[in-house]
């Protein structure tokens, strides 16, 4: 799936303008884990403004999980399930790959692909179909153009269906019970 980034900005008249457009350049096609994609589409800082300056900030991320007040946007292509449990994947490998695309993010990742991060994030089914599972069990199916809001719970993403699924999050930076910031007292 070829996913397209549009960006604006103003001139320096204050003409709202595109920026760029162009595919996603932090796009990630995992080799050990095939079907698998990672495109990183933007993100933002605490401190991030507008107007625009000019600089694509994806290149600079040294995590996929943003601190409060951060964002990421994230296009993820999922393989079938079946991917996984063939005898030629080598688990290792996929980690290890994961670790150097998904920065911040693949250390959270538990053995059975359930991970929790301090994040709210929203996200839509763009193709396929995609379970999400959460503890004791506990999953639903989501099929395309299915949205979801995700509350910093420990989920895993399944694949059950023959075709690759695709969705799109923003993860949203949040304060979690221990989390202090000094400036309002929590």
């Amino acid at each position: 799936m070829h996913i397209r980034r549009v960006v604006t900005e103003h001139s320096s008249r204050g003409i709202a303008r595109f920026a760029e457009d162009r595919a996603v350049p932090r796009t990630d096609i995992f080799r050990t884990v095939p079907g698998l994609v990672s495109r990183m589409v933007w993100a933002t800082s605490a401190s991030t403004t507008v107007p625009f300056d000019g600089t694509d900030p994806t290149p600079l991320l040294t995590s996929f999980v943003p601190e409060p007040g951060e964002t990421r946007f994230l296009v993820l292509t999922f393989p079938p399930d079946s991917v996984f449990m063939s005898p030629d994947f080598d688990g290792p490998a996929a980690m290890a790959e994961n670790l150097a695309v998904s920065p911040g993010l693949a250390e959270r990742f538990e053995p059975d692909g359930k991970h929790q991060t301090p994040t709210v994030d929203y996200g839509i089914v763009l193709d396929g179909e995609i379970w999400m599972e959460l503890d004791d069990g506990n999953e639903t199916r989501l099929g395309q153009f299915d949205a979801f809001v995700q509350n910093g719970t420990r989920h895993a993403w399944r694949n059950k269906s023959d075709r690759p699924a695709t969705i799109a999050v923003v993860l949203v930076g949040a304060r979690t019970p221990d989390t202090t910031d000094y400036d309002d007292g929590l």
